[in-house]
């Protein structure tokens, strides 16, 4: 097998467009516990968040001149059904207290579709933030 390009490869950070940054950053706050940190001063509003680890999440403010749909649910027909997640773009996240998060989703109205990898071990729950991204969690 030939040596890879890159060296010391490591997660950086995820970002997200967003017509409503605030919104997303307090979901990404309130359901992961993910902290505001210092943002730079750019020609576009941004919000930065720490998360899990070592990495950021940056929420982008949308440029309504730029052709890109804002997320999944601004397509023509939308599907706003967790179930199909599993073979969709997402993001996953690991939680220690999988059983608790899940419930807590459940109390806030949240949509979920739950499964197990096919050896039980790995259980799964598939949801959406406020824009439409997908996301999973995975606890044991």
């Amino acid at each position: 097998m030939a040596a890879a390009v890159a060296e010391g490869v490591s997660l950086n950070h995820i970002s997200r467009e967003s017509s409503d940054i605030r919104r997303l950053a307090n979901f990404y706050k309130e359901i992961f516990g993910f902290e505001e940190i210092e943002s730079p001063n750019l020609e576009f509003k941004v919000i930065w968040l720490k998360g899990p680890g070592a990495f950021a999440f940056h929420l982008i403010e949308r440029n309504p001149d730029y052709n890109l749909p804002e997320g999944p649910w601004s397509a023509t027909s939308p599907v706003a059904d967790p179930s199909h997640l599993p073979r969709g773009h997402h993001v996953c996240f690991s939680v220690s207290n999988f059983h608790s998060f899940v419930q807590t989703l459940k109390d806030k109205g949240i949509q979920t579709f739950e499964k197990s990898l096919p050896d039980g071990k790995v259980k799964q729950v598939f949801f959406f933030d406020p824009d439409g991204n997908g996301l999973e969690v995975a606890g044991q």
